[in-house]
């Protein structure tokens, strides 16, 4: 298998939108380093350099809006792809307002073409959903805030 600047340019764009500052991918003998913030990134075969591509500066952060105590986070359990829903155009797992059980699933995480679910882990309510449908998220990431039972 081998990567096609479009590859390079996808991965790049993964990057650009996590908290990463560095990404190594090793694969049928070729090494993709990319580096942000000063670094370069590179892409060769082990081990000559045989592509630099620098990636663009991230967004500034916005401050978190203050919430209610108490709520529990429901986390990424995985880094890759956040789908709010099992196939495009159907309903959504989960919506603010859901009652969930520890195994209610509240969202699918694409993994190198991999689906794998996620689950809320917690009883309670849905109060907010932060992460965006089809963007990336980060293992650890929250995805949605729920006020669990009492």
């Amino acid at each position: 298998m081998s990567l096609t600047a479009a590859d390079v340019d996808r991965i790049i764009k993964l990057l650009d939108a996590s908290r990463f500052d560095r990404l190594s991918l090793e694969m049928d003998g070729l090494r993709l380093d990319l580096v942000r913030n000063g670094g370069a990134a590179v892409a060769r075969p082990a081990p000559a350099p045989a592509v630099a591509v620098p990636p663009a500066e991230p967004a500034q952060p916005t401050p978190a809006p203050a919430r209610e105590a108490g709520l529990v986070e429901v986390k990424s359990p995985l880094l890759g792809i956040y789908y709010r829903a099992p196939r495009p155009g159907e309903e959504p797992f989960v919506e603010v307002g859901a009652r969930v059980e520890p195994d209610t699933i509240v969202g699918i995480i694409e993994v190198m073409k991999l689906m794998n679910t996620a689950r809320a882990g917690v009883s309670g309510e849905i109060v907010e959903i932060l992460a965006r449908n089809g963007e990336l998220v980060e293992h650890g990431e929250t995805l949605l805030l729920v006020r669990p039972d009492r």
